[in-house]
């Protein structure tokens, strides 16, 4: 611990957003960054514990206290090195990671101003990229064994790399025309710009893996025969959906459906006026209270919306910096404000979905209603209740953003592997890299039997 002190002298320090005036009349990144002397200095407040439980808590085990102490020291090449040996692609996690490691901080729990890890991580890796230290490999020595990988986002680029580094001859199969799974189709590029993709992507193509793309592979006995391994890494491609009356109706969508097209759009992909799906000049109604909700918002407003509000079925979180359901150092179930919910948004929760309303087909309104949750006599889930009157929410659009089912899979043979969403159900990006992490190790173990 290079300052013993900082802790005591030193406040937390983010590096915020771009005022909101600015910010919605593009798609660019939000979120800004320190310079380098306030970068090096919030790096100081680490404490070094003796039990690190931001290690504890982080799915990949990264060694916060070991790379902020050389961030603090200007040694920006070992804090890279230290910050790579558990994390495959901390540019990606130093953007849209919601940081497990800083709710677990002992700071937090002391003053709730945790070190700020995720910022942290993120500004050493563009000066690693910056100043030239990630390079792709040469020195892989190949097996001669091959292996697939079936889906292209988090969880199977991080089994891939690994892969690729222990000296498989690794294959990408992607249904979509370019990889990066949810980071590139769900995500916004306000939050993470997909130029950042595809210079991961030049390296571990420099590195030897082969990625196809445009290819929809079934996973049967006579495909599995084709490798010595394959890994599942696709997701939860099915959306939650909302069987309420007028579902059909022109205006009813899936947030991935906005969310998807737009970054498509964005890249130079072109839709027709029927197939474009836009908020411009609509009031649109959100619902479901996470992050994909939220990210249908900043959307919303960039696409020029005349209003956004979201609901939720479920309780509002608990207001402040503490969860007594869930204390330190557990994740802390708190009420969130997004960035985008900073844009401008009605917020409502125990709000309940009755019926979709239109016109000549397509959306006016959706007719809903407050309800409340009672303890259930018999355990499990709490029991919906009644509350108000039902009530009318003018809209023109709605998208729905309720969550992912988890897939269900066949039996496979012995030589095929599941990871990520794929195996869990929908999770963060940081769970589904270590989960690749840890089915690559898997794969090695059994193709060194």
């Amino acid at each position: 611990m290079g300052n013993p002190k900082a802790f005591l002298e030193i406040h937390r320090q983010e590096a915020g957003y771009r005022p909101i005036h600015d910010r919605i009349h593009d798609f660019g990144e939000v979120e800004q960054t320190l310079n380098t002397r306030e970068r090096k200095l919030q790096a100081s407040r680490c404490m070094d514990c003796g039990v690190p439980f931001c290690h504890w808590a982080c799915p990949l085990g990264n060694k916060a206290p070991e790379w902020n102490d050389a961030l603090y020291k200007g040694d920006w090449e070992l804090a890279y090195r230290l910050l790579s040996s558990t994390n495959p692609f901390p540019e990606f996690t130093g953007r849209i990671c919601p940081a497990l490691c800083e709710k677990a901080c002992v700071l937090n729990r002391f003053n709730h101003e945790p070190t700020t890890n995720r910022e942290d991580e993120g500004a050493i890796t563009e000066a690693a990229f910056r100043e030239g230290y990630i390079q792709p490999r040469t020195d892989i020595v190949r097996n001669g064994k091959k292996v697939a990988v079936i889906g292209a986002g988090p969880a199977g680029l991080a089994a891939a790399n690994d892969l690729n580094l222990m000296g498989y001859q690794v294959t990408v199969f992607e249904k979509n025309e370019a990889a990066g799974g949810l980071l590139r189709y769900g995500i916004p590029n306000f939050k993470l710009n997909k130029a950042i993709i595809d210079r991961r992507l030049r390296i571990l193509e420099a590195e030897g893996i082969e990625f196809k793309y445009g290819e929809a592979v079934e996973v049967n006995d006579a495909f599995a025969k084709e490798f010595d391994a394959v890994v599942i890494s696709t997701g939860t491609p099915t959306a939650r959906d909302l069987k309420a009356p007028g579902r059909e109706l022109k205006g009813v969508h899936f947030a991935l459906e906005l969310l998807s097209q737009q970054n498509r759009v964005l890249a130079g992909m072109e839709f027709s006026k029927d197939e474009r799906i836009s908020a411009k000049g609509k009031d649109v109604l959100v619902i479901g209270g996470g992050d994909t909700g939220s990210d249908c918002i900043g959307t919303a407003h960039r696409q020029g919306c005349k209003s956004v509000t979201q609901i939720e079925i479920m309780p509002k979180p608990v207001e402040g910096p503490e969860d007594p359901q869930n204390p330190w150092p557990e994740w802390p179930r708190t009420l969130k404000t997004t960035s985008s919910h900073e844009e401008g948004c009605t917020r409502r929760w125990n709000i309940n979905t009755l019926e979709f309303l239109g016109e000549n087909g397509k959306l006016t309104g959706v007719k809903v209603q407050e309800i409340d949750w009672e303890p259930n006599p018999q355990g499990g889930r709490p029991i919906m209740v009644e509350k108000g009157q039902p009530e009318i929410i003018k809209a023109e659009l709605v998208l729905l953003a309720m969550g992912f089912l988890k897939p269900e899979h066949p039996q496979y043979a012995d030589n095929v592997f599941v990871c990520g969403d794929a195996a869990n159900g929908a999770s963060l990006v940081v769970r589904a890299m270590a989960s690749g992490k840890q089915t690559a190790a898997k794969v090695a173990a059994y193709l060194q039997q």
